[in-house]
């Protein structure tokens, strides 16, 4: 039985493993799923929305064949990646309670990142709700007057504590998280995960504590692939040739949730946005002018339309 024991993971022994051969990787990868079914008996699946996870089926099923899967069909998807998973038969399809709208009607607009926008949830409270950690995301001092600087909000970021619309980090968790967790529940099934270090700093911090599998945590998930690179990703579908959604030969890279605003902030143009116009367009006029993404992107400084001069974003 693997260890449960927390360790932190120095970060040379990441560095090495996301500098070995991809033959290397997929052995490490390999035993860290015999692993992890193992350790849970079999009762686990593998959670799948893109490219990333594809992969990641396919290395599970390397290990054992009947190992089932499942997609939340947030409603968010493009309709390429829809298509595709509700395609496959041997793919069960989850869908949420809540629609994006009602998220962000209720919540807020996902901006920025997920942790920017939980803190200018939690900064917009109402007086006398969770003072203390209002006082924690302005000053960065916790209750034991300790400072604890990646809990404060970046000043870069406070003009949005103001803004004219609702900011938060629910969404994910009603649209995805929610649904899939509510499969394991009813399944029993421990979730095996296609997510990359490269495209998070907080995954990457969550992985040197854990490692892949996260038997301990509360809630237990395998991250086989974690320290993989995009490119090993992309050179593993073809070299097995893995049927994928058309959507990543449309120009986009990453294929998340559509009117995600994490991150939009951080490209180049064209940007997410942008390119939607181009590739979807009757998609790109309903988040714009429907759910207001026009005036919530333009408040941040993110061009939605033409290729624009870029625009310092920051504080007002």
């Amino acid at each position: 039985m693997p260890s449960t024991k927390r360790q932190i993971l120095p970060s040379y022994v990441l560095k090495q493993r996301q500098s070995l051969p991809l033959d290397c990787k997929v052995e490490l990868s390999l035993r860290r799923i015999r692993d992890w079914i193992e350790h849970w008996h079999g009762l686990v699946s593998v959670s799948v929305s893109g490219i990333d996870s594809l992969v990641t089926l396919d290395l599970v099923h390397r290990v054992r064949s009947d190992i089932p899967a499942v997609f939340s069909d947030t409603g968010l998807e493009f309709p390429e990646i829809s298509t595709f998973f509700r395609a496959r038969p041997d793919i069960e399809c989850v869908r949420p309670d809540k629609t994006f709208r009602s998220v962000i009607e209720e919540d807020g607009y996902p901006v920025i990142s997920k942790r920017v926008s939980r803190y200018i949830w939690d900064l917009r409270r109402p007086e006398g709700v969770n003072d203390a950690t209002k006082n924690l995301r302005r000053t960065g001092m916790n209750r034991a007057g300790i400072f604890c600087p990646s809990m404060k909000l970046s000043k870069k970021w406070r003009f949005l504590v103001g803004a004219p619309f609702k900011i938060s980090d629910k969404c994910c968790y009603w649209l995805k998280k929610k649904p899939l967790s509510d499969y394991a529940k009813r399944t029993g099934r421990k979730p095996i995960l296609g997510v990359l270090l490269e495209e998070s700093s907080d995954r990457e911090r969550i992985y040197k504590q854990q490692g892949c599998n996260a038997y301990n945590s509360k809630t237990p998930t395998s991250w086989p692939i974690a320290f993989w690179t995009k490119a090993d990703v992309w050179e593993y579908a073809r070299q097995q040739g893995l049927e994928y959604p058309c959507i990543y030969d449309m120009g986009y890279t990453r294929c998340g949730c559509v009117f995600c605003g994490f991150g939009a902030h951080m490209e180049k143009q064209p940007n997410r946005f942008q390119r939607l116009k181009q590739t979807h367009p009757k998609l790109w006029k309903y988040c714009m002018d429907k759910l207001g993404l026009r005036d919530v992107m333009a408040y941040i400084g993110v061009p939605v339309g033409a290729l624009q001069p870029r625009k310092r974003i920051g504080r007002r």
